[in-house]
């Protein structure tokens, strides 16, 4: 096995699968629907080779039934509903060839299903069994391209996925893996794709570029050492990047989820004009740390800030609007953001406090705030709590809206299955971006059969359509 060339993997297979999976069918991407699923195969040492599916309802000990396609996605129909199935894909000329056993649920699921993963699927282990932090960017083709995480409490979450539309959202396919790579942001910057990313949770700071729209990668570069999700560490999540006065301007955060110890919340920047790849024309500022005794904090708790949205408020400050990670003993529990004040003409210097605010869509999860070029107002994709729901709930997303950036108002409840148990179902760490009249967003998604409201299954796609006219 030679040295690396890339970043990118298609797919990406651990040294100690690779004389049982390199050359066999690999399951690249699994779409279920109410009453079938839709299924991606690669095959890079015989593409052009008929595949056969296998495939039964799990946990019976009937045949598997067969299905003989010819390309690389397979269309199934006629299945139960609210049924796990479990199936694998074979050549049909040499059978000893065949993909690992691979499972999914069929049953309903709210927007479109971009990809699935059931919560006992063991193909990605290496990285995490769950779907997480959802990032997409438009590409100057005309084509979507989104990206997506594997991770798990205790396991490496060093993989990130890729896919492409071409339809604007309606169907998807596979482009490649990257690793090491998560909490990864895509972004465009002079008609290159680049990546943004971790090297894991708590992990160093690396970037990439795509010349082809994400096919193919360059190798990552370092831009700062962190440690790992059992250290403190960068962390950052797919928050906005802004360009502002000629720099690339981001939030990030470093620290970890240890008792007592949290994150701190600081600015990510380089010039517009330099070269992204190259690790010294990037600047890291002083991190800020929560503080009890900020004006109209909440009462009580273990509270940490993290994972802000960077934008040029109405009065024309430049702030970071961070998410308030409060806890049950937090008073109030939910509906609090805080606003730091970043100085734009140093931005190595710590963000300072400039107010806790009212948010409706900040609900201890991630609130994604994109400012409207065309209108000039804020916007913002997050969790709706109310009094009566439990403070961690993520079965409502709402989109809110903003004159200022300092006040807000829900807009319109986007997905409410908040008659569902809150503990199974959620929608959050949802990224977004405007295209013309429209809102499109993607969703880290847990729905029917999920290991739970946190660890997704899915990663889902929708649209707003004339969102302006929620004004």
């Amino acid at each position: 096995m030679k040295g690396i060339t890339g970043w990118d993997y298609h797919p990406f297979i651990p040294a100690n699968r690779r004389t049982t999976q390199k050359s066999s069918p690999y399951v690249c991407r699994i779409a279920p629907n109410e009453t079938g699923a839709v299924i991606e195969i690669l095959d890079n040492a015989a593409p052009e080779e008929y595949h056969v599916l296998n495939y039964r309802i799990r946990g019976t000990d009937h045949p598997m039934r067969k299905i003989l396609f010819s390309g690389s996605v397979l269309s199934i129909e006629g299945l139960q509903p609210y049924c796990d199935y479990e199936f694998f894909v074979e050549r049909k000329n040499a059978p000893d060839y065949r993909s690992a056993l691979r499972l999914f649920r069929t049953g309903f699921y709210p927007d479109i299903m971009v990809n699935y993963l059931h919560p006992e699927d063991n193909v990605y282990a290496f990285s995490g069994h769950y779907l997480c932090d959802p990032t997409f960017v438009r590409v100057p083709s005309g084509g979507l391209v989104a990206a997506m995480n594997l991770f798990a409490g205790g396991a490496a979450q060093d993989l990130e996925i890729l896919f492409r539309s071409d339809d604007n959202g309606k169907t998807w396919h596979y482009l490649c893996d990257l690793f090491p790579a998560f909490f990864g942001t895509l972004f465009m910057h002079r008609n290159v794709l680049y990546m943004l990313a971790t090297s894991t949770e708590n992990g160093s700071l690396l970037i990439g570029a795509s010349y082809d729209e994400g096919v193919t990668w360059t190798k990552p570069v370092l831009l700062f050492a962190g440690g790992n999700s059992a250290s403190l560490g960068y962390q950052r999540q797919p928050m906005p990047i802004l360009n502002h006065h000629g720099r690339l301007i981001t939030s990030i955060d470093f620290g970890s989820w240890k008792p007592n110890e949290g994150y701190r919340i600081g600015v990510l920047s380089v010039s517009e004009d330099a070269d992204l790849l190259e690790s010294e024309n990037w600047t890291v500022s002083d991190f800020t740390a929560y503080d009890p005794s900020w004006p109209g904090s909440p009462v009580g708790g273990n509270i940490t800030i993290l994972e802000g949205s960077i934008f040029v408020a109405g009065d024309g400050k430049l702030v970071n609007l961070a998410r308030m990670q409060l806890d049950k003993g937090s008073v109030p529990a939910y509906g609090k953001a805080c606003v730091l004040e970043i100085d734009e003409n140093d931005l190595e210097a710590a963000p300072k406090f400039h107010s806790i605010i009212d948010m409706p869509t900040g609900a201890n999860s991630r609130t994604h705030v994109l400012m409207d070029p065309e209108t000039g107002k804020y916007w913002a994709i997050g969790n709706l709590v109310t009094d009566d729901d439990p403070y961690s709930k993520r079965s409502r997303l709402a989109l809110s809206v903003s004159e200022d950036g300092y006040h807000w108002r829900v807009a319109k409840v986007l997905l409410d299955y908040s008659h569902l148990n809150p503990e199974e179902v959620g929608f959050q760490y949802t990224s977004f971006i405007f295209d013309g009249e429209d809102i499109l967003y993607l969703t880290r998604t847990s729905f029917n059969g999920a290991d739970s409201f946190h660890n997704a299954n899915c990663q889902t796609f929708g649209v707003v359509e004339d969102f302006r006219k929620l004004l």
